[in-house]
């Protein structure tokens, strides 16, 4: 069977995409691909200096704006400024097992930044968007519960694993309940989801992860080869609520395809009930008459 590379990614002139956490990583060898091949790329990035800097390696169209996911006022600042069609939206940007903190809104930083940010950003978006909506999550999903209770940890001691996994399992969430929105709304545009293996990203350079950072280096894959999952959900011929991974031991590297996911990921009354909260907290609702219908 063939496998999925960079080079399979098609002539995407014409197409305006924008890749949150676009600075480093995964995100940055995301944007410079879909450039090379002709879109228009946004890099939404918290820090602009090293935006910047990240373009250096890139070539084409490649626009650098201020995006910080851990600040509503910041999410919706910056898709009242982008105010033209958005082709792909890819929801890449996230932290991993922090110290607590909380956002500039009060929510616990994984949760608010990994999920509702994105949910914010993403629905705000929507009646621009006109192809695709691209979350990247997990494999820590597998890991994850949804604790209503205490979504933003104030009545549990803190533990930065466990509130990653949620965030992880939460943008998965996230993605089936909109897919079926989009579907009842007769809506073009697919939700799909990725994630990247185990890849040698600055998420893995946490201080928390030092006593086994030699080991995770050594068997992680490339950020190249990381992006691949996530460049495959926003272009390849997949359904919708597609999940894309690694096909190697454990979805750790190789290959990216369609994978499965975590029963708690699948539990679609979980998902409706996590996207009413999303909206209670956020502000931000579905625009489903505003969205451009089939």
């Amino acid at each position: 069977m063939r496998t999925f590379s960079a080079s399979d990614v098609p002539s995407m002139t014409g197409r305006t995409v924008v890749v949150t956490g676009a600075n480093s990583g995964i995100g940055r060898v995301t944007a410079r691909v879909l450039a090379a091949k002709g879109a228009r790329v946004v890099l939404a990035v918290r820090d602009l200096d090293k935006g910047r800097a990240a373009t250096a390696s890139m070539t084409g169209h490649i626009e650098v704006r201020r995006l910080d996911l851990a600040d509503l006022s910041s999410v919706r600042a910056f898709a009242e400024d982008l105010t033209e069609p958005v082709d792909i939206l890819i929801n890449n940007a996230g932290v991993m097992i922090p110290p607590f903190s909380r956002t500039a809104d009060g929510f616990e930083l994984q949760f608010g930044t990994n999920h509702l940010g994105h949910f914010a950003l993403t629905n705000l978006l929507l009646p621009r968007i006109r192809e695709r909506v691209v979350t990247v999550s997990s494999n820590a999903h597998k890991r994850g519960s949804i604790d209503f209770d205490d979504l933003n940890w104030e009545r549990r001691p803190y533990r930065a694993m466990a509130a990653y996994a949620q965030s992880k399992l939460a943008n998965l969430l996230f993605t089936s309940d909109l897919q079926r929105r989009l579907d009842q709304a007769g809506s073009p545009v697919i939700a799909t989801a990725a994630h990247p293996g185990l890849a040698a990203t600055n998420l893995l350079r946490s201080d928390r992860l030092r006593l086994v950072q030699p080991a995770l280096t050594l068997l992680a894959q490339s950020d190249d080869d990381g992006a691949l999952p996530t460049l495959y959900a926003a272009v390849a011929e997949i359904p919708g609520n597609g999940y894309a991974g690694p096909s190697g031991f454990l979805e750790g590297r190789g290959a990216p395809k369609l994978v499965g996911r975590s029963p708690r990921a699948q539990d679609a009354e979980t998902a409706h009930r996590l996207w009413e909260v999303s909206e209670e907290l956020t502000g931000v609702a579905f625009p489903g008459h505003l969205l451009h219908t089939t």
